[in-house]
């Protein structure tokens, strides 16, 4: 693993562990998720126990160990979405990609992560991709919504 761009990271923040959690979020934005390795060389860098960057990696939902899909699916189950087809849309998503929540496809192009709230109640139920928020959802928009997506990764 090529951790040039971790060093480079840190030195925009001029080395500065104060800075620790805008550092992980740009080490995610480019590996897509916060590899071991990538963990490590910020602790080093910054001369912090590791166990202190995997405290802070660990506490903040936007964060995460586990590599990720491309394409982040976020499914809210707040009580607007939950009432109004929250269960069959998550189902339906996990058919359409063969796996279940939490997971990531085998092509690595989604994943499927389930949230508390995506503050768009009135368009319940709804689903986000990679932020953009898809309202008024139900079973027959997922196949067409995801192959937007796809087709994307194709160009």
């Amino acid at each position: 693993m090529n951790l040039t761009k971790v060093d480079e990271i840190i030195q925009e923040y001029e080395g500065e562990d104060s800075w620790l959690v805008m550092i992980l979020q740009d080490v995610q934005e480019d590996f897509n998720f916060l590899p071991e390795l990538a963990l490590k060389r910020v602790a080093e860098q910054l001369d912090i126990p590791l166990s202190r960057v995997h405290n802070v990696a660990t506490f903040y939902s936007s964060l995460s160990l586990k590599e990720r899909g491309k394409h982040i699916i976020k499914v809210c189950d707040g009580t607007a979405c939950h009432l109004r087809g929250f269960v069959n849309l998550r189902d339906e998503i996990c058919r359409q990609l063969a796996i279940k929540e939490g997971e990531t496809t085998n092509d690595k192009l989604f994943t499927l992560e389930v949230v508390a709230c995506l503050g768009a109640c009135a368009l319940a139920p709804v689903m986000a991709i990679d932020g953009k928020c898809f309202g008024n959802m139900d079973t027959q928009k997922v196949e067409a919504t995801l192959d937007l997506y796809r087709k994307q990764t194709q160009k």
